[in-house]
């Protein structure tokens, strides 16, 4: 039996995370709009909740991206396939990921990745050359390591 789940990560600032990793993955941050709307209206959730982000109404401590290939419920914009969600919280991050993400960049095409990811705003934190092969390892904007394979 296949589960549906979701990785969730601590964030400062969920919306500029979803930016950095939707730009990084190549997926889509995801529209929550509609459902904040309804959710609105019926007097569920306050203003307070809520922020303009990307010029849209979004939740202002969480928000997920999402493959553009899977599919996702029209009614709340959440998508039914691989996401990360993003959730505010107060600390910052003061150690090592025990969770990471590995990015695998086409055939020779690891510096150039590197590149583009450092445009986005990660951080080269070293060159890694073990016996198992190759990598880069990096950091996004809020300092979470990942690899670059």
């Amino acid at each position: 039996m296949t589960l549906h789940w979701k990785l969730v990560v601590d964030a400062s600032d969920p919306h500029a995370q979803a930016d950095f990793w939707a730009a990084a993955l190549g997926y889509a941050v995801e529209d929550n709009s509609l459902l904040i709307n309804r959710l609105g209206a019926a007097g569920a959730i306050g203003p307070e909740l809520t922020l303009e982000h990307g010029g849209r109404i979004a939740f202002r401590d969480l928000v997920a991206v999402r493959h553009p290939d899977d599919s996702y419920d029209p009614e709340s914009g959440t998508g039914l396939g691989r996401r990360i969600l993003f959730q505010r919280v107060p600390e910052q991050k003061t150690v090592k990921n025990r969770l990471h993400i590995d990015v695998h960049a086409a055939p020779g095409e690891r510096a150039a990745e590197v590149d583009r990811l450092t445009g986005l705003g990660a951080t080269v934190l070293r060159q890694v050359k073990e016996p198992g092969g190759e990598f880069t390892l990096m950091t996004d904007p809020e300092g979470n390591e990942f690899c670059v394979h």
